[in-house]
């Protein structure tokens, strides 16, 4: 099979993949598909009822809190997973994609007919470009080079514009959130002196992916606001406050309050702070856990203080921080969101780890996780054996394994990578 038949099938699996699996989501649920937005809608008003949803946007969250009954069972705890990836969009990123253009809107720095723009190694750039429509809005997104192929094919075909540049440091002008940072500028720059254009000759039209299209009317005062909107996830608190008002009281309320830990990895920060912050206010007894993956600078900090140790501050690191092969999970810097966090302490784990657990929840449980899913199981793990049994331990499902067909859920890949499963139980994991 040819590099581009191989592309092909990757392709067709993944469309195919989320097509079964949105349709599936909308019939079971019976929800709809067109948003009209209210600006004084709060999405931590939701209830989790059984009634027809007034869009797609509406359909966002309340999503299952599953007993994930192997784990469980092997620990003597109960280890529930948040189902995330039953959201519309497939993933937990959902939430901060409503969030982040909901508050964008309420303030004017976004306006319907504007383009939002962000830096985003997959998930979060799906979410964005699956509810910015909804909103009447388009999609900038820029990816690492590195993230699974299939991303950028269900971006393309979402309709958004992808760029895929290579991964560097968030020190270089070029790491993909910098990049998006600038093209939202010049987005905005070129919408504003087009603006002026426009006045002049009774025109709104707007240049995107090379052709010229017509565009909605808007109230010109917000014109500079119609070219670029830079989502931020990193540093824009909306991220936290989607967990804070929506994911954790939905926890709380699921588990009616009794639950005794959560345990996350974190990307941007936004998940674990929100929830974590939530559930330590409802319950100050409530132990709070990071998960970190290879290269991830967050588990020093957590446990030590510090970032970095005094070798790898001094540039001697022994692992790239990119070699991992999880996706959107562990960072070497301190986001807004990040310290926002309320945490007890944190665990390492490793590609091997992940990997082994992913299988060990497709044989027993017939869940398809994906990479950060899978490490976040692991850490529910390492969590249960410390606490012990008779402990409730609710972690994250983040989304599916439907985005890793070429990598994480990729048999060559692994056993390119070394990391081909072969673990019968849960003997894989190690002591931390």
């Amino acid at each position: 099979m040819t590099a581009a038949k191989a592309a092909g099938s990757v392709a067709a699996a993944a469309a195919a993949a989320l097509s079964v699996a949105l349709l599936s989501y909308f019939v079971v649920s019976d929800r709809g598909f067109k948003i009209s937005w209210d600006g004084n809608r709060k999405i931590s008003k939701r209830k989790n009822t059984c009634r027809r949803r007034k869009g797609l946007v509406d359909a966002v969250g309340n999503t299952p809190l599953i007993r994930i009954n192997s784990l469980s069972d092997a620990t003597g705890c109960e280890i529930l997973g948040k189902a995330e990836f039953l959201n519309p969009g497939g993933s937990v990123k959902d939430r901060v994609a409503v969030k982040i253009i909901e508050e964008a809107l309420e303030s004017g720095d976004l306006v319907q007919g504007g383009v939002v723009t962000e830096g985003s190694a997959g998930s979060t750039a799906i979410s964005l470009a699956t509810i910015a429509p909804a909103y009447g809005c388009q999609c900038h997104v820029v990816i690492p080079d590195d993230a699974a192929i299939e991303k950028s094919q269900i971006l393309e075909a979402l309709g958004a514009t992808v760029e895929r540049v290579r991964p560097v440091s968030i020190t270089h002008k070029d790491h993909y959130v910098n990049v998006a940072k600038r093209r939202a500028l010049e987005a905005r720059n070129r919408t504003s002196t087009q603006g002026v254009t426009d006045k002049t000759e009774h025109k709104d039209f707007v240049q995107m992916n090379g052709h010229i299209s017509k565009q909605t009317e808007s109230n010109p005062s917000s014109a500079d606001c119609r070219g670029g909107f830079f989502a931020d996830q990193f540093e824009n608190l909306a991220n936290f406050r989607a967990h804070y008002e929506w994911t954790g009281p939905e926890i709380w309320e699921q588990t009616q309050g009794k639950l005794h830990a959560f345990v996350a990895a974190a990307g941007t920060g936004g998940t674990i702070a929100g929830i974590s912050r939530y559930l330590k206010e409802k319950n100050p007894s409530i132990k709070c856990f990071l998960i970190d993956p290879p290269g991830s600078g967050l588990f020093n900090k957590v446990t030590r203080g510090v970032m970095y140790t005094k070798e790898e501050a001094e540039g001697r690191r022994l692992k790239n921080p990119f070699d991992t092969i999880t996706e959107g999970i562990g960072i070497n810097r301190l986001t807004k969101n990040f310290l926002m966090a309320e945490l007890d302490g944190a665990y390492r784990g490793t590609d091997r780890e992940a990997v082994e657990m992913s299988r060990f929840l497709l044989k027993n449980d017939g869940l398809f996780v994906g990479s950060s899913s899978a490490m976040n199981c692991v850490g529910a793990v390492k969590l249960a054996q410390s606490l012990g049994p008779g402990h409730t331990i609710v972690t994250i499902l983040c989304d599916s394994g439907m985005r890793h067909l070429s990598k994480f859920c990729n048999a060559q890949y692994l056993a390119d990578h070394g990391l081909t499963p072969n673990a019968t139980g849960l003997e894989f994991l190690e002591c931390s």
